[in-house]
């Protein structure tokens, strides 16, 4: 009789287990550092009020930080620095005096301006590298300012189209209207009225209003519409003022 041969083994997984299996091996990846970010409270601010650039997700341990203005980092960009060891706040070229570092990097601006408004970067600084946030941009609600009437022309002569336009600076954007002698005429940037008359003579007022901040101006141009022009007279001068002209000329051949 022949020797006795070993039973074979076998090892069977149940396919669930290669599943879980397969499952850990495809989608387990080693955790990361959280990407260091920054928040403006308020998102909005408003100019003459503050506003707290928030750090986010801090690594541990940090040598110190430093807050940059502008699209790129760059030393003459360097707002203010913090030395966390010795709590020494090192100011830089950009810094205004209305800037406060605290201990947690975040970066208190006080009295802010529409100069204000842009991307603002920090940087935390550890023993062996340097940690950099994405840009956060500040937005500063102001206006609207003063607005300006444009042309500047106050006199006109009947007969021509009347053509105004407003502009103030303010952020959002004013919305404008317009009234002439105190009556509303309509909601737009420009005012354009055809063939004028000595009727049209009178106040023009342009109004702006900026919902954000809650603001509004209003500047008033004082118009007068002369008579057509008296044929063969100066295309500059209106009848009135070429009789004026008239008058005062036969009066000095009076004298001669």
């Amino acid at each position: 009789m022949g020797p006795i041969s070993a039973p074979s083994c076998r090892w069977r997984i149940p396919w669930q287990g290669l599943l879980l299996t397969a499952s850990l091996f495809t989608f387990w990846n080693p955790p990361t550092t959280a990407q260091l970010t920054i928040e403006a409270v308020p998102s909005n601010a408003a100019e003459g009020k503050e506003v707290l650039l928030l750090v986010h997700n801090l690594p541990q341990d940090p040598r110190g930080y430093n807050w940059y203005k502008g699209e790129t980092v760059d030393a003459n960009r360097r707002i203010i620095g913090y030395v966390i060891s010795n709590q020494q706040i090192t100011p830089g070229p950009a810094y205004s005096n209305r800037e406060t570092i605290y201990p947690n990097a975040s970066l208190l601006m006080r009295s802010v301006t529409r100069n204000d408004v842009g991307p603002y970067e920090c940087e935390i600084q550890n023993p062996a590298s340097a940690n950099f946030s994405d840009p956060v941009t500040l937005n500063v609600l102001y206006g609207p300012d003063a607005p300006t009437i444009s042309p500047s022309d106050t006199y006109y002569h009947a007969g021509v189209n009347l053509n105004l336009s407003c502009h103030a600076a303010s952020n959002p954007p004013s919305q404008y209207s317009w009234s002439v002698n105190g009556t509303f005429q309509q909601y737009t940037q420009k005012l354009f009225i055809p063939n004028i008359t000595t009727k049209n003579s009178g106040s023009y007022a342009c109004h702006t209003t900026n919902s954000a901040t809650g603001r509004n101006r209003t500047t008033v141009r004082m118009i007068t519409v002369s008579d057509a022009l008296v044929q063969g007279s100066s295309p500059g001068l209106s009848a009135r003022a070429t009789v004026s002209i008239m008058i005062g000329v036969l009066a000095r051949v009076a004298l001669i």
